[in-house]
């Protein structure tokens, strides 16, 4: 074997082992999700999370990857679709003369490409999932994941990481803050504006009723899965088994996401008087996904500070949501809305170029405004239009096949009105 050889093998099976991470985290969302809301509608959460990377598997395959990675304008145009098309991977031998332009510089085989860049697509469907829990009809989020993840995310992701024009203004992304969390947010958010909150959420005099969840056992367990994913996400990003970067950004992910969960726990200390096991679980998930863009190019004492203003970020979001009787039963507009716009405006703040992905520093780094400009752009047309088109979607799904169940399965429980099993039996006997 070849040295060219041998380092496409070690950058395949790092790739696809970081892929298996991100993809693992799906289990994550699921326990997260689940542990959150009540025990009478925890199999139907389940459920919905095991689907929806299953269907976002075959949209993607379909019609997704083409949209994203084949050369094109706002959207890939020159084919790809059913991952057709021949690669422009030095590891077919045909280097530069395929139709995904945009991962020419990765040398893994097109097959690698695509399964990492799924387990990112599938994750973005996940984070919808978590805010419109409790009161949505199965088939209608099943077919609003199969939009996004066939048709917005893609085209969406297309403009930054497929050569499109926000990356020609110079925006970075590095491993998904905009792409992913906050295109899984705006889709989540506008849902929640569509079918509306839960049942008893809020009273007449506007006052929130605390709906608790049912297990922090999962919550804890899920917490940790989403956690070792993103040695997954971030580092994979590389797509190459680059030693010192990797470890680079590892250890910035980390740091971020940790400085989420102390300074979220402090913060839910005084904000509420009790530091809120939730709230701790959400602050680290908001500084992992505060750090994912900027992860290649910020120092470690910056993915501190950015991890902890996405813990204070995380829980104001969900009280900002609460009073604008915005019902999300997880927090997922907060920790992947919200701070996937701070992660990604973090860049044109905090960047260094000599670490890798800009060419220019940010602001605090004698740049100028240049670089948060383009981040800026980036934040307002990924937001535009995926929310717009979300709410689209959701609408229609609304007033052709409907979104909500009735108010009497609602009050029973999804499980059975839905899916038509219990997740705990055994307790429903005994009361």
């Amino acid at each position: 074997m070849s040295p060219d050889e041998l380092k496409v093998a070690l950058d395949t099976v790092w790739v696809m082992v970081t892929a298996a991470l991100v993809f693992f985290m799906n289990a994550g969302f699921g326990l997260l999700e689940s542990g959150l809301c009540r025990s009478k509608n925890a199999a139907m959460i389940m459920s919905k999370n095991f689907m929806v990377f299953a269907i976002s598997s075959l949209a993607y395959w379909a019609l997704g990857f083409g949209l994203m990675f084949a050369d094109g304008g706002l959207a890939g145009t020159a084919g790809g679709f059913f991952l057709t098309g021949p690669d422009n991977s030095p590891a077919t031998g045909d280097a530069y003369r395929g139709i995904f332009g945009a991962l020419s510089w990765t040398g893994v085989p097109l097959e690698a490409k695509f399964f990492f860049q799924l387990v990112f697509c599938g994750t973005a469907a996940t984070i919808v999932s978590g805010a419109v829990n409790e009161r949505t009809k199965y088939s209608a989020f099943l077919v609003f994941s199969a939009v996004l993840t066939g048709i917005i995310y893609p085209i969406i992701g297309h403009w930054i990481w497929g050569g499109g024009f926000l990356a020609k203004a110079g925006m970075l992304d590095f491993a998904g803050s905009s792409v992913v969390h906050s295109v899984g947010g705006w889709a989540a958010l506008a849902g929640v504006l569509v079918i509306g909150p839960r049942l008893g959420r809020y009273a007449p005099d506007g006052s929130v009723n605390p709906i608790p969840g049912h297990h922090m056992g999962y919550v804890f367990l899920g917490g940790f899965i989403l956690w070792l994913g993103w040695f997954g996400f971030n580092p994979g990003s590389t797509m190459a088994a680059a030693p010192g970067e990797i470890a680079r950004i590892a250890l910035v992910t980390n740091l971020s996401g940790a400085a989420g969960a102390v300074v979220a726990t402090l913060y839910a200390w005084v904000r509420i008087g009790k530091p809120d096991f939730t709230f701790s679980v959400n602050g680290t998930l908001a500084g992992l996904v505060a750090i994912t863009a900027p992860c290649s190019c910020v120092s470690m004492g910056s993915a501190v500070v950015i991890g902890a203003v996405a813990a204070i970020f995380v829980i104001e979001g969900v009280m900002l949501f609460d009073r604008l009787k915005v019902d999300d039963p997880v927090g997922a507009t907060s920790v992947h809305l919200i701070n996937g716009v701070w992660g990604t405006v973090a860049v044109g703040l905090f960047g260094i170029k000599d670490l890798g992905g800009l060419t220019r520093n940010g602001v605090f780094y004698g740049g100028g405004l240049t670089q948060l400009g383009a981040q800026l752009e980036g934040v307002a047309a990924v937001g535009v239009v995926t929310f717009v088109s979300s709410y689209v979607c959701w609408w229609f799904i609304k007033v052709t096949m409907g979104v909500r169940v009735s108010a009497d399965d609602e009050r029973d429980g999804l499980d059975i009105a839905e899916i038509g099993m219990e997740a705990y039996p055994a307790a429903a006997e005994e009361e």
